[in-house]
Parts: structure tokens; C-alpha cells; sequence
């Protein structure tokens, strides 16, 4: 009896072993994939990370080299509007005082011609002929030059304007640039911190799965000495208790012939 208890107990001692064992491992292999798949997710995200900031320096980089050119061409721009004024000043200059040398040159001439008295071959022309004649000359001559210094001043003020408006342009395009370059620093800083830390919890992650792998390693081998140990006991419980039960009912029986024959024997003696 105190061996069939004790398979009996066996035999419940491996039942519950064995559930436990399956709901231990069923519960750790969930943990591995769920841990399988963060990893897989956190180098996805560490992945993108990497190229969006290497994206974000590469376009830093060529904003600074915009800025460069834009600062080399408006310095070759702002030479030429220097040229261009100074050019225009001087000639503006040159024709004031051609301008100034033929008023004076056409007021002589004019006042000579009254000084002398020369009696004209011919009938005399009408009045007022010759002078119109001289200052037709001298008034084209000084309406062009008047119209060229005019000319002139117009492209000064031109080129003024126009070197007003690229320096603006170029004031805004630094501006905006520099603060283009300025959010995407940031934005790389603070990419760089989510880095960071992800790089950080995938580590801690493939820890967790590496320990939740030796957990897994350690619950199947624990099943394997189960199945050594119970197996043969589980296979044959029924068989082994049916045997136990009938071995006990013949030493029942076998017992009862013997207190029987005893019996007998006793009152055949008496």
C-alpha cells in the first residue's frame, strides 16, 4: 500500500510538473518573441535615426556652401556696383565741365561776333539770322551732353537701386539660411539623444532576451529530467495500479485461505 501511495504521489508530483514546466516555457517563449521583435524595431528606429541625421549634415553642409558662394558673388557684385558708380560719377564730372568749358566757350563767340562791324557781301540777312544760327550749334551740341549726363545719373541710380535690392536679397537668403542651419542643429542634437537611447535600451534588450533564452535552456532541460524521471510512471500508471490492486486483493485472499485453513485445523485438534 505504501508503494502504490507513493506512485500515486509520483505520478501527481509529475503532473504538475510537467503543466508547470509548459506554462513557464509557453509564457518565456512569448517573452522572446516580444523582446525579438523590440530588437527588431529598435534597430529599425536606430537605422532611420542614423540616415535622418546624416541626411541633416549633409544639407548643413550645403547650405554653408551656398552661403559661401553667396557671400563671394555679392562681394564680386557689390565690386562691379562700385565700378559702375564711380564710372558714371566721373563721366557725369567730365561732361559738367566740358558742359561748363562750351557755355563759356559759345557766350565769347557770341559776344565777339557783336564787337565786330564787317559790312556783309550780299544782301544783309535777316535779322537775327546769325545768331540763330550760332546758337542752333551750340544748342545741340549742349542738349547732347546735357542728355548723356542725364543719361548717366539715370544708370547710377539704377545700379544703386539694384545694389539695394541684391544686398537685401542677400541679407534675407543669410538669414534665412542661418536659421535653416540653426533648426536643423537642433533637430540633429535632439535626434542624436533618441539615438542615444535607443542604442542604450537595445542593449539592455538583447540582455533581457539572452536572459530569458538561459531561462528557456534551463526550463527544457528541466523537462528533459521529467521525462527520465516520469515517463515510465506516467506510461505504466494504470498497468502498475491494476497489478498493486490485484497483488493486494491475492494477499487478501491468500490470507483469508490461511486464517481459514488455520481455523480448520485448530478444530480438527480440538
Amino acid at each position: 500500500l505504501k508503494e502504490k501511495a507513493d506512485e500515486i504521489k509520483h505520478k501527481d508530483f509529475c503532473v504538475d510538473e510537467f503543466n508547470t514546466n509548459q506554462l513557464q516555457t509557453e509564457k518565456k517563449e512569448r517573452e522572446k518573441q516580444d523582446l525579438i521583435a523590440k530588437i527588431e524595431d529598435l534597430e529599425m528606429t536606430i537605422k532611420a535615426l542614423k540616415e535622418a541625421i546624416d541626411t541633416l549634415k549633409a544639407e548643413i553642409a550645403e547650405m554653408q556652401v551656398q552661403l559661401k558662394r553667396a557671400g563671394e558673388d555679392r562681394e564680386k557684385e557689390n565690386k562691379e556696383f562700385q565700378t559702375t558708380v564711380a564710372d558714371q560719377r566721373e563721366t557725369q564730372k567730365l561732361l559738367k565741365a566740358a558742359l561748363n568749358v562750351l557755355a563759356d566757350f559759345y557766350k565769347k563767340s557770341e559776344a565777339a561776333s557783336l564787337v565786330q562791324k564787317q559790312e556783309p557781301v550780299g544782301p544783309p540777312p535777316p535779322a537775327g539770322f546769325e545768331t540763330y544760327k550760332k546758337n542752333a550749334a551750340s544748342g545741340g551740341v549742349m542738349s547732347m551732353i546735357e542728355q548723356i549726363i542725364s543719361d548717366a545719373k539715370a544708370m547710377e541710380a539704377e545700379a544703386i537701386r539694384s545694389e539695394e535690392d541684391a544686398q537685401k536679397a542677400y541679407e534675407d537668403f543669410v538669414k534665412d539660411t542661418n536659421a535653416s542651419i540653426e533648426a536643423k542643429s537642433k533637430d540633429i542634437v535632439e535626434k542624436t539623444e533618441v539615438r542615444a537611447k535607443a542604442e542604450e535600451e537595445l542593449v539592455e534588450t538583447k540582455e533581457s532576451k539572452e536572459a530569458v533564452m538561459l531561462e528557456l535552456e534551463q526550463l527544457s532541460n528541466y523537462n528533459a529530467q521529467l521525462h527520465q524521471s516520469c515517463d515510465f510512471v506516467l506510461k505504466n500508471f494504470d498497468l502498475r495500479q491494476t497489478a498493486r490492486d490485484e497483488e493486494v486483493e491475492a494477499l487478501k485472499q491468500a490470507k483469508a485461505i490461511l486464517s481459514g485453513a488455520k481455523f480448520e485445523e485448530f478444530l480438527q485438534s480440538a
